[in-house]
């Protein structure tokens, strides 16, 4: 038995507001961090069960994120995603995603792989994240991303993602 799915959204953009729309009514709870009270409140997120405002390196660095839970990277800015991963990819998670084109993702990988990140934990990332539907609006984005995390969640994910988990970010 597997205890009800935590969704921690790592930015309170559009694409995260839109999943927390999404992911509420399939059983996940949310939790959202972002540094700007203007995003991470509760009228655009009224379902969430857990809203931070903090800095998102420093709520990461002491946060007790469950192994079970699922994480999605959605911040507004590449060191953003950086300082998230930083914090989170050697974590045991259930699921770890980054949103972003896949010049963007190799860039934060080679950074994180240049800091020492063992690529083992750099191959358990979701990147880009979501299922290639051919998403374009937040709306859809949202959507392909929560399809993966279902597919994730009922043990239907080969993790597309990761074809060879030690050299994927090289072939970026």
């Amino acid at each position: 038995v597997e205890p009800a799915p935590q969704l921690y959204i790592i930015g309170a953009g559009h694409v995260g507001h839109y999943l927390a729309l999404a992911a509420g009514p399939v059983g996940f709870h949310i939790h959202v961090l972002d540094d700007r009270e203007k995003f991470a409140n509760a009228e655009r997120f009224p379902t969430a069960d857990e809203i931070v405002v903090d800095s998102i390196p420093a709520w990461l660095q002491q946060a007790e994120i469950p192994a079970h839970a699922y994480v999605v990277v959605l911040t507004r800015g590449h060191q953003y995603d950086l300082d998230a991963l930083r914090s989170l990819a050697a974590r045991d998670l259930r699921y770890l995603g980054l949103i972003g084109s896949k010049a963007k993702v190799k860039r934060i990988y080679d950074a994180l792989a240049a800091e020492g990140m063992p690529l083992e934990s750099l191959s358990r990332i979701h990147a880009p994240i979501g299922l290639d539907i051919g998403a374009v609006s937040p709306e859809e984005i949202a959507i392909s991303i929560l399809a993966e995390l279902i597919a994730v969640r009922r043990g239907r994910s080969e993790d597309p993602h990761v074809v060879a988990a030690s050299m994927k970010w090289k072939n970026l």
